[in-house]
């Protein structure tokens, strides 16, 4: 399965996901495009690696026509499915068809709770005593795709906001390429919002 990973930020699920791959942890899973919508760091993460890219300030050039370019320079790289990697947009539906429970997010957070931006923020805002990670099929909704995997963490009430972050930062960094690989060896069937992980 050829993936192209989607990122807004920093690119560390991505540096991460590409480490993976290297290392055989991600299956049959090859990360084949990086996709930004802005300028970012990941993007020059990317050019180290010498890894085919697709990038478009997708603020100048619309949102609608950075996903037509999304598609066409997917389709030249043969990519089968989508991993939003920090990716700070909500996908149209002529993108989630294209790639039907083929796209998978990871976010900080226990959805359906704190869904949305400032995850981390939110939850503390909120006074939770338990927060996490949960990795998702995207669907049409802003968070809103059966759960595949979902990790929960304990919140050190009055640490710095910073300190939740790298905690949650490093459990993404870990569910992240499991969930790529159960996807990349077709090991997912979603029934009824449930998505069952068959034995490998």
């Amino acid at each position: 399965m050829r993936i192209a990973v989607l990122a807004s930020g920093q690119g560390t699920n991505f540096a991460r996901l590409l480490g993976a791959a290297k290392s055989g942890e991600i299956g049959p899973a090859e990360i084949a495009l990086l996709a930004v919508d802005r300028p970012c760091p990941a993007l020059e993460i990317a050019r180290e690696e010498g890894l085919a890219e697709y990038s478009a300030v997708a603020r100048e050039v619309g949102f609608a026509e950075w996903e037509r370019g999304l598609l066409a320079r997917a389709q030249e790289c043969g990519v089968d499915a989508l991993v939003l990697a920090g990716f700070m947009r909500i996908l149209s539906p002529a993108i989630v068809g294209c790639f039907p429970q083929r796209i998978l997010n990871v976010h900080p957070s226990l959805l359906p709770a704190f869904a949305g931006r400032d995850a981390i923020g939110q939850a503390l805002r909120y006074g939770v005593r338990v927060t996490g990670v949960t990795v998702h099929l995207v669907d049409e909704t802003l968070d809103g795709g059966p759960i595949v995997l979902q990790e929960a963490l304990t919140v050190d009430l009055g640490a710095p906001e910073e300190d939740l972050a790298r905690r949650i930062h490093a459990l993404e960094h870990r569910l992240l390429p499991q969930a790529v690989r159960l996807m990349a060896e077709g090991r997912l069937i979603v029934e009824d919002r449930q998505v069952k992980i068959m034995e490998g």
